[in-house]
């Protein structure tokens, strides 16, 4: 009978379908990586996502410099997306928060920067506080931002006549969640 095949061969593609997503078990490859950035031995890939958004700075006057003015990062907001296309979560701050659709979230507290491209902003090692709800982000242990393009402050003056005033300037990285083995 031809139906036993079918279903053998249906219920094979539900079981790969159901394990394909976001979710990695694999080592992302971080030899060409600064080693200020690199995640400890000991944690794997729990999913990559590539951050698609913009990052907002603001015209301020330097805390210790009188007279000077700079732009001062104050937060992102981006799409996360699966290696599709697909989108999983969204990313924003402060604090830098990393929302998964499922409702589950990490805050972290940066470990090391290490620079990246010139005009991007830099690569970058958090580690992970204990995840909110439950979902993909619990038992994540560090994020890594790598692969970075744009986002770097803008190149607009500065000064005391535009103090306050806003720029968004996009941007695009990758964030590698691990977690431990």
């Amino acid at each position: 009978m031809l139906t036993r095949p079918i279903l053998a061969a249906s219920a094979v593609l539900l079981v790969t379908a159901c394990a394909s997503g976001p979710t990695m078990s694999t080592s992302y490859d971080q030899s060409a990586l600064p080693g200020t950035v690199q995640v400890p031995s000991g944690h794997k890939v729990a999913m990559e996502t590539v951050g698609i958004g913009e990052i907002a700075y603001e015209c301020r006057a330097k805390a210790a410099t009188a007279g000077e003015f700079e732009w001062v990062f104050v937060g992102p907001d981006a799409r996360l997306m699966d290696r599709s296309g697909r989108q999983v979560g969204k990313y924003y701050g402060p604090p830098a928060t990393w929302e998964n659709m499922d409702g589950s979230k990490v805050t972290a507290t940066q470990v090391a920067v290490a620079p990246a491209m010139a005009g991007s902003i830099p690569y970058q090692l958090v580690k992970a506080d204990p995840a909110m709800g439950n979902g993909m982000m619990n038992g994540t242990t560090y994020i890594q931002r790598v692969a970075t393009r744009g986002g770097v402050a803008p190149a607009a003056a500065c000064g005391s006549a535009n103090t306050g005033a806003k720029q968004m300037v996009q941007y695009q990285a990758d964030y590698i969640f691990y977690r431990a083995m």
